[in-house]
């Protein structure tokens, strides 16, 4: 069973908490991170993409970055514009987004938890970017980055958190500026604590990282490379607990920028061996599983996986798997699209508007939409000790830095 902890958040004060809140660090470059920063000295992009007030060639890795990285953050604590929590608590985030919600627990989840296994992966971390987190961590003493967990929802910890949102009043409750709404309320009575900790302990038999692997691999990492010098907040790392039955994977689509060689004719036909192929009038969102949608020359086809050209195990039968198998790397050549510069993966929040563009601009020759992988799915691969194809899942609408940090020193 998972082992969670309350901790005592680094947060701003309520009149801040729009001006600090920030997009995650992982979702925009550098020169994205300076636009949306400027003019506002308050946003947190100034302490998770701190070369934004350096020169701009300054390498983004250097250790000046993370130096400036605590600076800014010691600037925010002396500005009073953070402050830290006296006493150890849970937090409730709720997101909004068109209407519909999703609430999660904020807490400490624990390294043990990690690397025994209890938290279960589904992704390969790449270590130059575990490595950029560790320095930020290890110079700065601060998670700021927050691991999106899943769990089977639990009854009664559903019914806990509702009564208390509806019990009590959110400490924070604003509406960014890409209109997603973000609320946090405060778990600060010592017996709803120990509630929340002992129904996770005796209920929930793991739980499964559904966005942050290298964020959580990091912090293993720091508290393994400080040993015995490791602070006892080093033992836990930041995580949001979201029960399944509130989540939603939306899609994560493919554009690639040449077609290997063949002529438009050729790739359909080809295609055409392991999928059914039909024109469509209007852009493609596939509406079930083993569907595609692909356009090229401003036209849009639908394709159906043929019976037989894919395995029903678990990594066999995801969609992304049939589309490298029987696409990607026999028709286009891309054997690794962690590594292929050819390939660029398009977040679903984007919609399908966003393929055709590329594609009509010129920059990229075609897109393959594909339907969203479930969250069944991807506890079954978990499970399973599998890990998925590279860019399988895209969860939306995302967590907010800045609004809740855990400090791993006093």
């Amino acid at each position: 069973m998972v082992t969670i902890h309350p901790f005592k958040a680094l947060r701003p004060e309520a009149q801040h908490a729009k001006s600090v809140a920030s997009r995650p660090y992982d979702v925009l470059n550098s020169k994205e991170a300076k636009v949306e920063a400027q003019g506002n000295p308050n946003s947190f992009l100034h302490i998770t993409k701190s070369e934004i007030d350096l020169p701009d060639n300054t390498d983004i890795h250097s250790q000046a970055v993370y130096d400036r990285a605590k600076e800014n953050l010691v600037a925010f604590i002396s500005r009073n514009v953070l402050f830290r929590e006296s006493k150890a608590c849970y937090y409730i985030y709720q997101l909004v987004m068109n209407g519909i919600s999703q609430t999660g627990l904020v807490c400490g989840s624990s390294v043990d938890d990690y690397e025994n296994d209890l938290i279960k992966k589904h992704e390969f971390t790449r270590p130059e970017k575990e490595q950029d987190r560790i320095n930020h961590i290890k110079t700065t003493g601060a998670q700021t980055g927050n691991v999106f967990l899943a769990y089977k929802n639990v009854d009664e910890i559903d019914e806990l958190i509702s009564k208390w949102k509806k019990d009590k009043n959110p400490v924070y409750d604003l509406v960014a500026d890409d209109k997603i709404q973000h609320s946090v309320w405060i778990i600060n009575d010592t017996n709803t604590i120990a509630q929340v900790s002992r129904l996770f302990k005796d209920n929930v038999p793991c739980t499964y990282i559904a966005d942050g692997h290298h964020r959580a691999a990091s912090a293993a990492k720091v508290r393994q490379a400080l040993g015995k010098k490791a602070p006892e907040g080093a033992d836990i790392f930041l995580t949001t607990l979201f029960p399944s039955n509130q989540l939603r994977i939306m899609d994560y689509n493919r554009v690639i920028k040449d077609l290997n060689g063949l002529t438009v004719d050729v790739l359909l036909e080809k295609i055409g061996e392991k999928f059914s192929v039909e024109k469509a009038s209007e852009a493609v969102a596939p509406s079930r599983l083993h569907e595609f949608g692909l356009y090229i020359h401003y036209q849009w086809y639908k394709l159906t996986s043929k019976e037989g050209t894919y395995t029903e195990d678990p990594i066999g039968i995801l969609d992304v798997t049939i589309l490298q198998e029987n696409i990607l790397e026999p028709l286009l050549g891309i054997k690794d699209q962690r590594t292929d510069k050819r390939i660029d993966f398009v977040g679903g929040i984007r919609g399908l508007g966003e393929l055709e563009k590329r594609v009509d601009s010129g920059e990229m020759a075609i897109a393959i939409s594909l339907y969203p992988v479930s969250i069944q799915q991807l506890f079954d691969i978990a499970d399973s000790g599998n890990v998925m194809p590279p860019k399988s899942t895209w969860f939306e609408p995302k967590l907010r830095d800045g609004l809740l940090t855990h400090m791993i020193t006093d």
